[in-house]
């Protein structure tokens, strides 16, 4: 299993530092290391998300995600991403652009951090929303029921994750907006920047989401009315023209199961890469502390996005999320904590090291608390389902 889920990742390792290697010796291998390590770091919570919901696909998607989806997450965010931000931003060709990013690094490094408030503000919003449509709603399982429990009660009210979201977007552009990070020690107006930018992650987020859960529920409607024909043509008084009626209809279905599914997977598969996309922001702006190599810093990054896409069909094949209940929403706190981090680095710089201590401290302390519940309630990891001798759902945290 280990070797079978993580094979790809590490013969790209093995490729990659002998790569780095050959081409920028030993000092080349060490930046293309540590930029793997920062890539897994920041991004062990965007893991288990990923793996909540691609436990909802196929095994095709599932494929999907690992393949196409790799070289969009590398090629696409890593690499082609900040070429775009600073072609967009200076008004440049796409061959003027990548000129500037191999012959002036430190210039494409300036032009790069100068559009921070934006991709903050797009991608603190967006990941803002993931935690408060997760918090808001009420779970089975609840880990701090102290707070979990009478914020599901305030969930009921559908559009609050919308309103807190837009609440934060204002506090965060009049509070920092007017004097936003464009720089090392460098500030500038960037309020309407911010704005428009978190409407936009706002917008992104719902129309994704919103898409992928319309397709969700005709899915499980079409998987309903099916079982019902086949219900209806089993207790039909003529048994071999029912049977051939039902098989009919179950047939007709099957593919319009099969279609519903491929739409809303595919939907599934884009709310995933905007997703990947949002989470990895930090990791490429924080990648500049190492190096203003782009081929440098898309390889680095690129190994660890592997990892990070192996390691989510590792969570969801082995059924991790159902044995360590609390995973989930230590990763959806981390998410939270990013995206309040995110939102502030418009007017403050953070360390990415902090941003990463949080995210795998709150995904360990879940993970330990699931541990103890298992205990408690007797459930052995993958022998029983997730369900104990007291199916007690609730953490004493």
């Amino acid at each position: 299993m280990l070797l079978r889920t993580f094979g790809w990742s590490f013969g790209v390792t093995i490729a990659g530092l002998a790569l780095a290697f050959i081409l920028w010796g030993w000092e080349g291998f060490a930046v293309v290391a540590i930029l793997s390590i920062l890539e897994i770091s920041l991004s062990f919570d965007n893991a288990v998300v990923n793996a909540s919901v691609l436990a909802k696909m196929n095994a095709f998607w599932q494929k999907i995600f690992l393949t196409i989806g790799i070289l969009i997450a590398v090629f696409g965010m890593r690499l082609v991403f900040p070429l775009l931000i600073v072609g967009i931003t200076a008004k440049l060709g796409p061959i003027e652009t990548i000129d500037l990013a191999i012959n002036d690094k430190d210039e494409y490094e300036r032009l790069v951090t100068a559009a921070h408030p934006s991709i903050a503000a797009f991608g603190g919003i967006f990941l803002l929303m993931i935690f408060l449509d997760f918090i808001f709603e009420d779970r089975e399982h609840k880990w701090l029921s102290w707070l979990e429990k009478p914020l599901a009660r305030l969930g009921k009210l559908d559009v609050l994750s919308v309103l807190v979201a837009l609440g934060t977007l204002l506090v965060v552009a009049t509070t920092y907006g007017g004097e936003a990070l464009v720089g090392d020690h460098e500030t500038a107006d960037k309020t309407a920047t911010v704005l428009i930018s978190g409407l936009l992650g706002l917008i992104t987020y719902l129309i994704v989401g919103g898409l992928s859960e319309h397709f969700e529920n005709k899915l499980e409607e079409g998987d309903e009315e099916d079982a019902e024909e086949a219900a209806g043509a089993e207790g039909a008084e003529e048994a071999e023209g029912a049977g051939k009626s039902g098989e009919g209809a179950t047939q007709n279905g099957n593919r319009q199961l099969v279609g519903l599914a491929g739409k809303a997977a595919f939907f599934l598969f884009l709310y995933l890469e905007v997703l990947d996309a949002s989470f990895s922001f930090d990791g490429v702006i924080g990648a500049f502390a190492i190096t203003n190599d782009i081929f440098e810093m898309a390889l680095g990054l690129g190994i660890g996005a592997m990892y990070v896409r192996s390691l989510t069909v590792y969570l969801v094949r082995k059924g991790t999320l159902d044995d360590y209940v609390y995973l989930e929403h230590g990763a959806h706190y981390a998410i939270g904590a990013l995206a309040i981090i995110l939102l502030v680095t418009i007017g403050q710089h953070i360390n990415e090291v902090v941003t990463g201590v949080i995210g795998v401290a709150l995904i360990g302390l879940a993970f330990w608390s699931s541990v103890v519940r298992n205990r408690r309630i007797g459930h052995e990891p993958g022998k029983n389902n997730g369900q104990g001798a007291e199916p007690e759902v609730e953490a004493k945290v």
